[in-house]
């Protein structure tokens, strides 16, 4: 049967002004965790390698997965030839091959298809730091195979009209830097989440079309974007609100978790506000719209995530600002050595070793150093119970000060549950008590229902008869002959209804909504209900201040509830009552002074998520939360935090030393390979310069390995 239950649960005798909603009846704490049909399966997210959806933005320029693994797998075919039949650096190799008539322009051939066919993505990559004026990682690797390229076809074609020059050619070096940099690069591709939009999951929130009324009362169903303010539209039960816009007619609850994050139902009344994307329970209404699509509040949302998404896409990984240091100094040193080497012994002298320097700088074990470090970050937070979604976020750890979390469903279970049952009469037990309450809230979706039902713990619930709603508090039938009624504290002073009042103070000092069960107008029992804070939360909370972090709370619940959690928590920073934008000004409050980690499950989360130096998104929230994230808990459990921010100290602490394995050889080795040495007659051999990029690929890579979280 079709119960619409009509509770208004007392407000524990606090001030609850702002929060205090009439939700369905129901009036209490609004405790309970944004689960209003938006909680998807966010495991959807691929994560067998990304083979067809994936792709990377370097300096603007996107690249598909699938083609980057086509382009190395052609490129190595392209590059067995090349090494075996080309010295590394004028060094002849054990397995080099010589003497093959036309060998010279047979490798000729193979490196000029392996450098435009391979080095396309480097050079679109190159051309988008380019223009944005941020020379990087791929500025410095087509820098270094161009400069191998058309040096070695120089080589080739002086060699060939003169056999006497042995001018060495670079061919070895241009096939290896390109396979080992579209390695790297799909290494890293692998194993960073690629997320959904965060803006395209905000528009899903809201219905394709509307039920447009006409002036004689037909219904025409239209597409959103065709809705123009003042029209009246018919939000049918269970339907999501197609536009912002004021109640006509009607009495509808909603949940309005996205603004809040609060899903307890807010009862409407005519020419209240409704918000567009909230969620229409069992009665349909009438409204007409003030704001269309563009101007409701999801898209104000939605300008509130891209906006900070644009933002924290400005930042910088490690490796792209070491590799443009990397470019600017082997510039600078290859233009030195050119003029000075010209100067003093002609072009011909200095061409060469302009040419070592630049091939010297080319980044082989830069290339991987990064890579491989967030290769094995993500095993082990996959291990842990962490997706990692933006890598380049956790990089800031070191910066990160403060950990704003939102309450419910982040530091609490984000469900309403029967916390205690007060007995006052001894002739019923408390099994019974549960099994009469819930024959009443059956037919009910409310939270506290679901509580009430979900405590029995039966499906065979005795029949109901001349079931009742009593507005404003509770219900009431008749169940085995006996009256039965459900009801809030202020019924009982109405009625004169005898109750212990302490017992109910009790209840409501810890935040519970409190309901009397009356049989024949005698009260029997007390039910508090509440949402209860998750496992570990306290200790969690405590570790987070020995870390000399510190804990905020953000949350769109009331400020009794908000503080009354933080107190038992030891939370001192508390803000309450917020709606997105809220959240997302206090992120940015904050981040005036430091780095600020936000966590949260919500919808209303989601701006500050995007905003936040790194984003946290609870694995059982809103879509909307984990697109707008950089990692996601997947366990729900705000104490895998702390793993978070060991295994990201941990892993830019390795990415550092990587880097510096990488291309720290360069300190010595480009002034040396620019000739510093020259007049003292100490000459850098290309051959070391090979020799000292091999070794530190090798250190990258066993060093990378070497990460753990603690």
């Amino acid at each position: 049967m079709n119960m619409k239950n009509q509770h208004e649960h007392e407000e524990m005798q606090h001030d609850m002004s702002g929060m205090n909603h009439e939700h369905m009846g129901h009036e209490h704490e609004g405790m309970q965790h944004d689960m209003d049909g938006m909680n998807h399966e966010h495991m959807g997210h691929d994560m067998a390698g990304m083979d067809h959806g994936d792709m990377m933005m370097h300096g603007g320029h996107m690249m598909h997965m699938g083609n980057m693994k086509q382009k190395l797998w052609v490129s190595i075919i392209l590059t067995i030839p090349i090494v075996i039949l080309s010295p590394m650096m004028g060094m002849n190799l054990p397995f080099t091959v010589t003497g093959i008539p036309g060998q010279n322009w047979l490798v000729l051939l193979l490196g000029t298809v392996l450098f435009f066919y391979g080095g396309q993505p480097f050079f679109s990559g190159a051309r988008g730091e380019l223009a944005a004026k941020k020379p990087a990682m791929m500025t410095l690797i087509t820098l270094g195979i161009t400069v191998a390229y058309f040096y070695s076809v120089y080589a080739t074609v002086m060699n060939a009209l003169n056999p006497s020059a042995h001018i060495m050619d670079f061919f070895w070096e241009l096939a290896s830097l390109i396979v080992i940099m579209l390695i790297g690069h799909i290494v890293e591709m692998n194993t960073v989440m690629q997320a959904g939009s965060a803006v395209d999951a905000l528009a899903q929130l809201v219905p394709k079309s509307a039920h447009r009324q006409a002036h004689d009362g037909s219904i025409t169903d239209v597409a959103i974007d065709a809705l123009n303010n003042g029209d009246l539209l018919l939000v049918k039960e269970n339907e999501s609100v197609p536009a912002d816009g004021i109640v006509v007619s009607g009495t509808p609850v909603l949940d309005e978790s996205l603004l809040t994050g609060e899903s307890a139902g807010v009862a409407k009344k005519q020419h209240d506000t409704v918000v567009g994307g909230s969620q229409n329970g069992n009665s349909s209404f009438t409204m007409q719209v003030t704001q269309t699509e563009q101007g409701g509040f999801l898209a104000q949302v939605q300008a509130l995530v891209a906006n900070a998404q644009n933002h924290k896409s400005d930042a910088e990984n490690l490796a792209d600002k070491v590799a443009g240091w990397l470019f600017y100094a082997a510039t600078a040193i290859a233009i030195i050595a050119l003029v000075v080497w010209t100067m003093t012994r002609g072009f011909t002298y200095a061409l060469p070793i302009v040419v070592t320097v630049l091939i010297i700088a080319c980044p082989h074990a830069l290339g991987l150093a990064i890579p491989l470090v967030a290769s094995r970050m993500t095993g082990l937070a996959a291990q842990n119970g962490l997706l990692i979604q933006n890598r380049n976020a956790l990089e800031s750890i070191n910066d990160v000060k403060y950990v704003l979390m939102d309450k419910t469903g982040t530091l609490t279970e984000g469900q309403f549950k029967v916390q205690q049952v007060v007995m006052f009469n001894q002739h019923y037990q408390q099994q019974d008590v549960l099994t009469l309450a819930a024959a009443l809230e059956q037919g009910s979706t409310h939270p506290l229902a679901t509580g009430i039902v979900a405590a029995a713990g039966t499906s065979e619930l005795p029949k109901v008869t001349q079931f009742e709603n009593i507005p404003g508090t509770g219900v009431t039938g008749i169940i085995n002959q006996q009256q039965v009624a459900i009801v809030n504290k202020q019924h009982l002073v109405d009625h004169d209804l005898a109750f212990d009042a302490t017992a109910y103070q009790a209840q409501a000092e810890q935040g519970y909504s409190v309901s009397f069960v009356l049989i024949e107008q005698q009260v029997v029992a007390l039910i508090a209900q509440g949402d209860a804070i998750k496992a570990g939360t306290d200790a969690f909370i405590h570790e987070l201040k020995s870390m000399d972090y510190t804990p905020v709370m953000l949350t769109g619940d009331n400020q009794h509830a908000a503080k009354k959690v933080a107190e038992m928590l030891g939370i001192e920073h508390v803000h309450a009552e917020l709606k997105p934008d809220d959240k997302i000004d206090f992120v940015k409050q904050y981040q005036q002074n430091a780095g600020v980690m936000m966590v949260g499950d919500g919808v209303n989360d989601s701006p500050a998520l995007a905003q936040a130096t790194i984003g946290v998104a609870i694995g059982a929230g809103t879509d909307v939360a984990i697109s707008a994230a950089d990692v996601i808990l997947v366990n729900s459990k705000p104490t895998d935090i702390l793993n978070l921010i060991k295994l990201a100290r941990n892993t830019r602490k390795k990415m550092i030393e990587n880097l510096w394995w990488g291309a720290g050889y360069n300190v010595l080795a480009l002034p040396l390979a620019a000739g510093i040495l020259i007049p003292w007659g100490i000459k850098l051999d290309p051959m070391v310069g090979a020799i000292l990029m091999s070794i530190s690929t090798i250190v990258v890579a066993i060093n990378a390995m070497t990460l753990k979280i603690k």
